[in-house]
């Protein structure tokens, strides 16, 4: 009775793109200047936040409930169940952003692309969870946490 779901987005294309254009900048650039091993290094610095931004996976981890960026796993966040205080679904704004965030008052976001989100406070701690599956995390969730 697990929950798993992967949301993809096109940031990650659009990531590589920006890693080919910068990657040909610095072969055209390459031995004339500062600029070829500055572009290339913006390249990898692309391609690095595509394979780290591709998807977001959030899922069911038997105490805690994890969302995690990938296919690079470098980023992400676990909320164990028993410290969730309430579950509503929600709309993240422009100011949440897409990625990961921090604003004060607003808590945590953990966003790939769209607005729909769920939103968990954990007591004082506010984390939103986007997603393309808002029903099916709420529901998933409402079965895990007592209260």
């Amino acid at each position: 009775m697990g929950y798993g779901h992967t949301q993809r987005a096109p940031l990650a294309i659009l990531l590589v793109v920006f890693a080919g254009a910068t990657l040909v900048g610095a072969w055209s650039e390459w031995g004339r200047s500062i600029a070829g091993p500055i572009l290339l290094s913006a390249s990898a610095a692309f391609l690095l936040l595509a394979a780290s931004f591709a998807h977001l996976r959030i899922s069911d981890r038997g105490e805690f409930l994890s969302a995690r960026f990938g296919p690079l796993p470098v980023f992400g966040t676990r909320v164990r169940y028993a410290s969730i205080t309430s579950i509503e679904r929600g709309r993240s704004s422009w100011i949440d952003g897409w990625g990961i965030h921090f604003i004060p008052g607003r808590g945590w976001t953990f966003n790939l692309w769209g607005w729909d989100c769920v939103v968990l406070r954990c007591g004082e701690r506010i984390v939103r969870l986007g997603t393309d599956d808002p029903e099916g995390l709420e529901q998933f969730l409402r079965t895990r946490v007592k209260g």
